[in-house]
């Protein structure tokens, strides 16, 4: 492609594509609303890439051929709005980076569950020593990962905003979890809007490709009905059994392909416990099946799979209290599956930048088990005012620490303390990565 490629945001989004691009000689431009945090800087200093910060430059428009967008930026932003008006192809990262491998890719989407799962899946296909990298919405750029080859999968976490600006991406393996509603804030509050951006995974598969989804989620469902998918389907469930790809049969998971029947496991010998992993677990065992992985090494890989940072991570135990850091739920159907997996006695702290939620659900699961609940935010009226009277103590704190204070002295033995905030971390935090991290040390500090 001739032309000048642009590239928005200079993360590890942004910057893997850049890396990409200059590495296949396009001419190459990377431009940042903001400041380009130094290790990105490094990186494209050292490569050459030119680049600029700091607000964008009226003139990038003009010279361009082709936008990348990196994830984070809305499809409001005016620079993306004056490149759609210009007739410039405004394009996702991982749509760049599919076009330069031929590798067997398997996408994972849904409200929940997505990261668990594409790490079971790279895991399974590692242990069957498969040349596979895991990349996506886990952080790891899908491009650099194709700029340095040598892979024969990739296993890519997708996200609903990697997802809005993805046209010609194929998934071999497309899978879809779960929809719940989130990030509405993002599609207007229209649920729709945001069930459309996670069908598009299932775009451009053709007959021989697989797709992979939960039979037991009506919203799922009822896009099916709405849709016309060319790809085959191979549906999980924890409820039904016929027409089901994996299904549970006297508590033991079973895989049902290509007309061959598995006995894998039984959900007591699962790693990762909850109703929501048994799902990932299902999701997992069907796409090794599907890549003709033994059920030996899948078993192995469920029962001995250490779990992810930030999602139901257990930290210490102090003075007899458990401290569990599940940061990276930041919807309410996350601190669902969180409570719903915990028995009752959960010292809860939930909080930071509302998406537009809706904590009915919770109602009966908070009811139950908490017995106290610490708001951590800039702003905690909504989730303070919806939960006193629910739950007899309600506390509010404006920084990790003090909420970790709180929920120590408001916890009993035997109890846990559960950082499960339900909300995005940006009023406080630069991620759920840096709210986890800072949660797990100020435990330690104890």
């Amino acid at each position: 492609m001739k032309g000048r490629v642009v590239i928005l945001g200079a993360g590890e989004s942004g910057t893997g594509s850049a890396l990409l691009a200059k590495s296949r000689g396009l001419d190459t431009f990377i431009s940042d609303s903001g400041a380009i945090r130094e290790q990105y800087r490094r990186v494209l200093e050292d490569n050459g890439v030119p680049f600029e910060e700091g607000g964008h430059s009226p003139d990038i428009i003009a010279g361009a051929k082709e936008i990348i967008k990196s994830p984070g930026i809305p499809p409001e932003a005016p620079v993306v709005q004056a490149a759609v008006e210009a007739g410039i192809p405004v394009i996702s990262e991982i749509d760049f980076a599919a076009r330069y491998t031929d590798a067997v890719k398997i996408a994972i989407t849904g409200s929940n569950g997505k990261t668990t799962t594409t790490h079971l899946i790279y895991d399974i296909l590692k242990r069957a020593g498969k040349r596979v990298a895991m990349t996506g919405n886990v952080g790891n750029s899908f491009a650099l990962a194709v700029k340095h080859g040598g892979y024969d999968y990739y296993v890519i976490e997708m996200s609903s905003f990697q997802l809005d600006n993805s046209f010609s991406f194929k998934a071999d393996i497309a899978i879809l979890l779960n929809i719940t509603p989130d990030h509405l804030d993002r599609y207007e509050n229209d649920l729709s809007r945001y069930v459309d951006s996670k069908f598009r995974i299932v775009n451009n598969q053709r007959a021989e490709d697989i797709f992979i989804c939960a039979a037991d989620d009506a919203t799922i469902s009822a896009g099916m009905d709405e849709r016309e998918i060319k790809s085959q389907i191979l549906r999980f469930s924890l409820v039904e059994k016929s027409g089901m790809a994996a299904y549970l049969d006297s508590d033991d998971i079973v895989i049902e392909y290509n007309r061959k029947k598995s006995r894998i496991m039984t959900i007591y010998d699962l790693a990762l416990r909850g109703r929501h992993n048994a799902y990932n677990s299902m999701a997992s065992a069907i796409a090794g099946r599907v890549l003709g992985i033994s059920k030996e090494t899948i078993r192995e890989s469920l029962a001995g799979f250490k779990g992810v940072e930030h999602r139901l991570e257990p930290v210490i135990t102090v003075c007899g209290i458990h401290f569990i850091n599940d940061s990276k739920a930041t919807n309410v159907n996350s601190t669902w599956y969180a409570l719903e997996s915990l028995p009752p006695g959960i010292v809860w702290i939930a909080g930071g930048v509302d998406k537009g939620n809706d904590y009915s659900e919770l109602l009966p699961l908070v009811k139950e088990k908490v017995s106290a609940l610490v708001c951590l935010g800039k702003d905690n009226d909504k989730l303070q005012s919806y939960f006193e009277g629910v739950v007899k103590t309600v506390v509010s704190t404006g920084s990790m620490e003090d909420a970790v204070r709180s929920a120590y002295y408001l916890a009993r033995r035997d109890e846990t303390v559960l950082l499960s905030p339900a909300c995005a971390s940006f009023d406080l935090f630069a991620n759920y990565e840096e709210r986890g991290r800072l949660f797990k040390q100020v435990v330690r500090d104890l």
